[in-house]
């Protein structure tokens, strides 16, 4: 092709054209050599979605946020507002500065779903933590969850469609102005399980509100173990399930991890008395997995479930009982066969005491906490920090901040060994008062992956709950763009 010679001042002209942009200059102000690899910078907006807290009318409930400090994030100026979900919100929780957390309280049946954003300093690694507490009746127990980032796709094993279980998805759509449309697919020990009256496709939520649908609704048997997946046709929502099981206790299941071949289930308690693994393989193919207990000195494979096979499509139920046996630890899901790495989610039942002492919490396998990740509302007394390191030694940084009411932030450091489980009562600030937050720092080493267990005891009851601590992705990164004139003149 021929071509006319182009000027500098037109190539400039033209590329100011194509891009809407006057000029395209490295951040160091280069003028090319090659563009250089991306740097991480802080996020400039967040957004939180908190559900429906509880529909007793003896509930309590805490909220907690939070926002640590970034290095290189935008001095001074910031907001952080968390408002109810509904048509004219108001503002429950309003962030100040990094570094310091804010709480607030609610009471009874009538407390509403939460959505709220932060910019500014206040949005990376912001986090909002809800915890209530449930002293009678049939959703007796601490019900805890972070409030999550608002998302089109989620996966939820272990939830139940039994007699003895009412899981309701709780759907909240944070957005002003479109709504959401979700659907709602089951899958059990045979594969998809077919709504025969309701159906589970185009439930609308509608902006600023939330929606609760009863899991049992939407399948005609009673099934003891189930998988959810909940997807978007339009609009984004927060989605997490609520479980109550009759005579044992109530908690949040939150989405689990992305499937994959290799998962973690961080947090088990030492004095576990029951614990159930449900996986289900969302692909085309089986899934043939080892299972490996992490504990304090290594990797144990449990006698009599040294391995799980799932059918594709199906969801699988692994009775694992007290395999804890006194030390806390992990699970680790990982191919019986290298050769075949067949994607899988998964989640664990916990349950603590036994008779009418009993407890439950429901932990899905979770993500390494990455750079950075932070569980709000912690306490004196009842907090134990599950650290695990599943292939390679690790050491991250714990630091407790100032609690809500005044105290001075404290900093430890602590070394995961490769294959085992480290559960700590983390640091505390001097001179607490209130609640505090906890954020891990990776420093060195291999992926760690991590949860806290929060324990409310009440009556005999060891009531708890526990959260898997998420990458906040405080950081993004961001391509170091130089100028390349040259592509204005190529054929």
């Amino acid at each position: 092709m021929n071509r006319a010679p182009l000027t500098l001042a037109a190539v400039a002209a033209a590329l100011a054209a194509v891009t809407g942009i006057a000029a395209f200059t490295a951040p160091d102000g280069r003028a090319g050599g090659g563009a250089q690899a991306a740097a991480r910078l802080p996020v400039e907006r967040s957004t939180l979605v908190c559900p429906v807290p509880s529909g007793s009318d003896v509930a309590e409930t805490t909220y907690t946020a939070f926002t640590p400090a970034t290095p290189g994030a935008a001095a001074g100026k910031g907001t952080a507002t968390l408002v109810t979900a509904v048509k004219q919100p108001k503002a429950l929780l309003t962030l100040k500065e990094p570094g310091k957390p804010v709480g607030a309280t609610a009471a009874g049946a009538e407390a509403p779903a939460l959505a709220g954003s932060a910019d500014g300093v206040l949005a990376p690694g912001w986090t909002a933590q809800q915890t209530t507490t449930v002293p009678v009746g049939s959703a007796r127990g601490v019900l805890g969850t972070g409030c999550s980032a608002p998302d089109t796709d989620f996966w939820f094993p272990g939830t139940a469609t039994s007699k003895n279980r009412q899981d309701y998805l709780h759907l909240t759509n944070p957005d002003d102005d479109t709504a959401a449309v979700v659907d709602i697919q089951l899958y059990g020990p045979d594969g998809t399980v077919k709504s025969d009256s309701t159906g589970t496709e185009g439930f609308k939520v509608p902006p600023r509100t939330s929606l609760s649908v009863s899991l049992a609704t939407l399948s005609p048997t009673p099934l003891p173990d189930v998988t959810a997946h909940v997807t978007t046709r339009s609009g984004r929502v927060g989605a997490t399930v609520q479980v109550q099981e009759d005579g044992v206790g109530s908690d949040w299941l939150p989405a689990a991890a992305d499937a994959a071949p290799e998962l973690v289930l961080p947090g088990l308690p030492a004095d576990a008395t029951d614990i159930k693994l449900v996986v289900h393989a969302p692909g085309d193919d089986d899934a043939d997995l080892k299972v490996r207990l992490a504990g304090p000195t290594g990797s144990i494979t449990p006698a009599g479930s040294e391995s799980v096979h799932v059918k594709s499509g199906m969801t699988t139920a692994v009775y694992l009982k007290d395999v804890t046996r006194g030390e806390a630890g992990s699970l680790l899901l990982t191919p019986a066969d290298p050769k075949h790495r067949t994607p899988v989610v998964a989640s664990v039942r916990v349950i603590r005491g036994t008779g009418e002492k009993q407890e439950l919490a429901l932990i899905p396998a979770t993500a390494p906490v990455g750079t950075r990740a932070t569980a709000a509302d912690n306490r004196a007394a009842g907090t134990t920090l599950s650290l695990t390191a599943p292939g390679t030694d690790a050491t991250v940084r714990v630091t407790a901040s100032a609690g809500t009411g005044g105290g001075t932030p404290a900093t430890k450091t602590y070394t995961v060994k490769k294959g085992t489980t480290l559960a700590v009562k983390p640091p505390v600030p001097a001179g607490l008062k209130g609640s505090y937050a906890l954020t891990v720092e990776t420093v060195s080493g291999g992926p760690v992956h991590a949860a806290r267990t929060l324990e409310l005891p009440h009556e005999g009851v060891l009531m708890f709950t526990v959260q898997t601590l998420q990458d906040d992705r405080g950081t993004v990164p961001v391509p170091d763009a130089v100028q390349d004139l040259s592509v204005l003149s190529r054929d």
